[in-house]
């Protein structure tokens, strides 16, 4: 997949960079960066698009992305309060050293070549296909956003702590398939974004071949073909995800009957919608509703 390069804003006072994003919306941008980035979300759900993979998050996701590796995060329709701490910081692609690597050389030969960071080394390699941690280490979670009241150099031996945690933890899943081999580019992103941001606001709608091939500027078998390849996913499945997603959010948090539901996520057919939330969610929408609302 073609994405585009993202560079890390420049700091005054460390060698990596750490910030609190909050905003109305998650807004859909495929996109990499050079840098490896941990991603803890504090508020908001959504869905969560790693290379080649597509899950859904919340509160408390933990992600651990390795650089050039495409990604985005778009959140939940009608969220409006979402909150994320983002880690990002520079590793060296070659065993030459350069200043702008995160932390100082290590006796000369670079702080990932240090014998008591191999840990964490080998976590860094590892999330080359991204990392999620199912079960992120409490102390991790507590820890990462308070970081920004610390002066730069005990932020950064505590991050030093929050990675060798994350490495002895062993709990981090890879997101990406082993194949997948991203593409770095220009064109395709900017058909990626215009097709999902499309989507995003007009999952409620009648969503054609015709209406997103154009955005592409393709013809529709050739669009089927490029948003496959690309997304690792057929765009039907795609468009069916926007929109479970967005009615497990009316399902729990309104009282509009399921056939309301289904007709406001854009299904006008009941048996249709059923079969494809049973698909996906495992279970009825009805049950759903159940599960997360039982009184």
């Amino acid at each position: 997949m073609r994405a585009e390069l993202q560079p890390m804003p420049a700091t005054r006072d460390a060698s990596w960079r750490y910030h609190i994003r909050r905003s109305d919306h998650f807004e859909f941008s495929w996109g990499f960066h050079e840098e490896v980035e941990l991603v803890l979300i504090l508020e908001g759900t959504g869905r969560r698009l790693v290379g080649d993979s597509s899950e859904l998050y919340g509160p408390g996701d933990l992600t651990l992305i390795g650089a050039e590796l495409p990604h985005t995060y778009v959140s939940s329709p009608g969220e409006d309060r979402n909150a994320a701490v983002i880690v990002q910081f520079s590793v060296p692609k070659a065993p030459a050293r350069s200043p702008a690597d995160f932390a100082p050389d290590c006796l000369g030969g670079g702080l990932w070549g240090c014998a008591e960071f191999t840990g964490i080394a080998d976590l860094v390699r590892a999330a080359r296909r991204g990392l999620r941690f199912d079960r992120p280490p409490e102390a991790v979670v507590e820890r990462l956003p308070e970081l920004g009241g610390e002066p730069p150099a005990w932020r950064t031996l505590a991050l030093l702590g929050i990675l060798q945690t994350l490495a002895e933890d062993g709990g981090g899943r890879p997101l990406a398939s082993a194949s997948y081999a991203p593409d770095l580019g220009e064109t395709t992103r900017l058909r990626i974004d215009a097709v999902c941001s499309y989507v995003q606001s007009a999952y409620s709608r009648a969503v054609t071949l015709d209406d997103v091939a154009g955005l592409a500027h393709l013809s529709p078998p050739a669009f089927s073909r490029f948003f496959s390849r690309t997304m690792g996913r057929t765009f039907t499945e795609y468009l069916n995800d926007v929109r479970i997603d967005a009615a497990c959010r009316l399902l729990v948090e309104t009282d509009l009957p399921v056939t309301a539901v289904a007709a406001r996520c854009g299904y006008r057919n009941l048996s249709y919608f059923n079969r494809r939330f049973l698909r996906r969610k495992g279970t009825q929408p009805h049950r759903f509703r159940r599960q997360y609302r039982p009184t």
